[in-house]
């Protein structure tokens, strides 16, 4: 196992990353778009699919959603907390007899045959975390795949703002009144966050050439024994749609989920997702939106991509 397996693997066994996961919508307004993004996806995808692979399911958001549709789900997470928590959830949901939960990485897919499931998905971006793997990661989850593919990975357009903001995840809080403590951390720090500021273009550019967010610090701490956010590799939308198409993927579209509320401003953006009356419009238009061309890579944290299988 390489060093950036191990990092992962050892972030997403933090024991409270369960319970952090399975509460992001109720923490952060990105999380609410993305997820509506892929909801809306997933169900108009869903014609002749009767199995499916959920690769880096975390706490079963979409595993549990299809097991309710009656689909027999592989539920495959590096995690043990994020298995924990989404065999809960599914229990409460009257759906775990639908749901098979494996531990597991998604560089070694070897335990299961080619075209073992009708779907695959695989959301949140565990392919970017594979890295340098990410390539081959995806060639295993389209080989296993028979007819349809759904996959988010971390965008490099649109993880570029992190680097001259400090201020761009807080910026996507439903509410300060949360108990999550990333979200705290950015509530407290918000005015030094401000203040401490410089902008530093040479990360920028070097993210924007390389595509890495990661400097090797990571592995030095991880040697002394902490639990660094994995190495993650941004994607370009032609970049994701070349390794798709070379794998035999077809039919390809490609979004940017949060490119539209990027342009809106912190209070007003709340406001909608916090009123049932404007909520849904919204997010129908923002799924219209983020699927144009133009700003495909441009999403909030995550490139979309969905195609079939060539037979």
């Amino acid at each position: 196992m390489d060093y950036t397996q191990k990092i992962s693997e050892r972030h997403w066994n933090l024991p409270d990353k369960g319970e952090r996961e399975a509460a992001r919508e109720q923490t952060f307004l990105d999380n609410i778009i993305l997820h509506s993004h892929i909801d809306k996806e997933l169900l108009s995808s869903l014609e002749g699919i009767t199995t499916v692979f959920d690769g880096g399911g975390g706490c079963g958001r979409f595993s549990i959603l299809l097991a309710g549709l009656g689909c027999q789900v592989t539920h495959f997470d590096i995690s043990q907390p994020m298995l924990d928590k989404a065999a809960q959830l599914a229990a409460q949901a009257g759906v775990a007899h639908r749901i098979t939960f494996v531990k597991g990485a998604l560089e070694d897919l070897s335990a299961y045959p080619d075209n073992s499931f009708d779907l695959v998905m695989s959301f949140d971006a565990p392919i970017s975390y594979t890295w340098p793997n990410q390539e081959s990661v995806i060639a295993g989850l389209v080989r296993i795949c028979s007819k349809k593919i759904l996959l988010s990975v971390s965008s490099r357009l649109g993880s570029l703002p992190y680097l001259s903001s400090p201020l761009d995840k807080s910026r996507f809080l439903l509410t300060e009144d949360c108990g999550d403590a990333w979200a705290q951390w950015c509530i407290s720090n918000y005015q030094s966050a401000v203040e401490n500021f410089t902008f530093n273009a040479s990360p920028c550019t070097q993210l924007l050439d390389t595509g890495l967010l990661g400097d090797g610090s990571e592995i030095a701490e991880y040697e002394a024994g902490g639990s660094p956010w994995p190495i993650t590799y941004t994607f370009l939308p032609e970049e994701l749609e070349r390794i798709l198409r070379q794998n035999g993927v077809r039919e390809i579209s490609l979004a940017g989920p949060g490119a539209y509320a990027r342009t809106l401003p912190p209070p007003i953006l709340r406001k909608i997702l916090q009123d049932p009356s404007q909520k849904s419009a919204f997010l129908d238009f923002c799924h219209t939106f983020d699927q144009h061309p133009s700003v495909c890579g441009l999403g909030k944290d995550n490139l979309f991509a969905k195609g079939v299988i060539a037979q």
